[in-house]
């Protein structure tokens, strides 16, 4: 085995070479690999061949959570929006074949630019320009929302009917199959949530898990974005679920998922929660009156997505480090996602 396709986690290396001489036209020299991030989400590593660069992403090992590790899904989305303005990364391929590095994976362009991934990265930017990459963000995010769904292909990427509501009881069945202990906060947060469903207005993409370290920071330039990236738990439905995430990341309640001091936070630059959302309702012209709802669901969302970052780490299935933090998270999200609808 050559240097270049020494062994690494996640990855045959050796298998992915012809597959990429097959199916990117520019690979012209032997891939070599690192992971960029990996074990909160998709396992994410960075491929050149001394010329090129692009990202690849595969579901992490061990123990997922259903629907929530669909790569080819991932890619449709990010192809669909290349064309509409929303600052994504240029979708290169999706390979379903688990058989050729081990598991089904997707490939992009890879995007110059900053990830603010923890606080010591957003300290250092000027408390003007955190304001701007705040701002940035909320625009995207608006931006997203506002693409027509079926003319850029995806109008049948979900299904919106019933969003709300089915999103409760998939991550209540998520949990069953993550869980790692007893916590009864669990189904109190959960009951909270059925039986107070607001409305939903009119469906749009979302992104998910929308947050400040899912943006990539343009070279030079804060306050505009690049790419959107991690689009795992993309789909159509109410649009206020991805604001309700974006305030539930500005919490410090979340910093153990995170892995470092809470970005947001971390910078007397950045505008409060409240800024956020009034931002957000003024560009976007959405009553978000209930919004307190959709941040619980947040909550409720990311703790079951704590858990089985936790029930991976206690497995030995993780990459990475920090993940002795993340099970401590999951009490205090429910607790934060109850007392938001007290």
């Amino acid at each position: 085995m050559s240097p270049a396709h020494a062994a690494v986690v996640g990855v045959d290396v050796a298998a992915l070479q012809p597959y990429f001489e097959r199916h990117v036209p520019e690979c012209t020299d032997e891939l070599s690999l690192k992971l960029l991030h990996g074990g909160r989400s998709n396992l994410t590593y960075e491929v050149t061949d001394g010329t090129h660069r692009w990202v690849l992403r595969r579901p992490p090992l061990g123990v997922l959570t259903p629907t929530a590790h669909d790569m080819d899904r991932e890619y449709r989305v990010v192809a669909a929006l290349g064309g509409t303005g929303v600052p994504v990364a240029r979708a290169v391929l999706s390979c379903t074949d688990p058989e050729v590095i081990g598991a089904p994976f997707c490939v992009v362009d890879f995007v110059d630019g900053t990830v603010l991934r923890d606080g010591t990265e957003a300290i250092a930017l000027p408390p003007a320009e955190a304001r701007r990459a705040a701002d940035a963000l909320v625009d995207a995010l608006v931006e997203l929302h506002a693409v027509d769904a079926a003319a850029a292909g995806l109008g049948d990427f979900g299904r919106p009917e019933g969003y709300l509501e089915r999103q409760v009881r998939r991550w209540r069945g998520q949990w069953d199959k993550v869980v790692t202990r007893e916590l009864p906060d669990l189904d109190a947060l959960h009951d909270r949530l059925a039986h107070s469903l607001p409305a939903s207005g009119a469906p749009t993409v979302v992104h998910g898990d929308y947050r400040l370290d899912n943006t990539i920071l343009a070279p030079g330039d804060p306050g505009r974005i690049a790419a959107i990236v991690d689009w795992e738990m993309a789909t159509l439905g109410d649009p206020l679920a991805d604001l309700g995430m974006l305030l539930m990341y500005w919490d410090p309640v979340c910093e153990p998922v995170l892995g470092a001091r809470h970005v947001p936070t971390a910078n007397p630059g950045f505008p409060t929660g409240r800024e956020l959302a009034e931002r957000y309702a003024e560009s976007s012209g959405r009553d978000i009156s209930s919004v307190a709802w959709y941040q619980a669901l947040g909550c409720f969302k990311l703790a079951v997505i704590a858990e089985g970052i936790h029930a991976r780490y206690l497995a030995g299935q993780t990459v990475g480090t920090g993940f002795e933090h993340v099970g401590a998270a999951v009490p205090a999200l429910l607790r934060s996602g109850r007392e938001l609808l007290s």
